[in-house]
């Protein structure tokens, strides 16, 4: 039987946070983490507790921030990319154009870096949670990362 959903949230809110924030950025990611967690919150009656509950929450997720990216792609661009409010909670390593350059990747490969280093999840769950091979997802994670280095090389 899994622990209380109030637990679960409480567990796992930070991490889905974390991810959504890189996937759709600071602005969205807090109704993307409302809609995720409802989202198990429904589902999660059926859960299977011999799995991974926070693969199947970040597969929530991921699925959350993808519809929300394609919404945002029927909407109009806004004219600057403004920078995130300061103290929102999540980390800056070096320069805040780091989180941009993460959006900027590729798909697969921001899904790949951002479950990786932001989710902290193992290869073979990256797989699961893309639908690819555990190899795909981490050829997919070393390419994203690739392009992150050669990014800040140039700069």
């Amino acid at each position: 039987m899994p622990p209380p959903f109030a637990t679960f949230l409480q567990s796992h809110h930070d991490v889905v946070r974390r991810v959504l924030v890189t996937y759709v950025g600071p602005d969205e990611a807090d109704d993307c983490l409302q809609e995720t967690f409802i989202k198990a919150l429904r589902a999660y009656p059926d859960v299977d507790d011999r799995g991974d509950l926070r693969a199947w929450v970040l597969t929530i997720a991921r699925r959350t921030a993808i519809d929300a990216l394609r919404a945002r792609a029927r909407r109009a661009d806004p004219v600057a990319d403004p920078e995130p409010p300061a103290g929102d909670g999540i980390p800056e390593p070096g320069d805040p154009g780091l989180w941009r350059a993460v959006r900027a990747l590729p798909a697969r490969q921001r899904e790949a870096v951002t479950l990786r280093f932001v989710g902290d999840m193992g290869y073979r769950e990256i797989g699961a949670a893309m639908g690819c091979s555990e190899e795909a997802a981490r050829r997919s994670a070393f390419e994203g990362i690739r392009r992150l280095r050669e990014v800040w090389h140039d700069r």
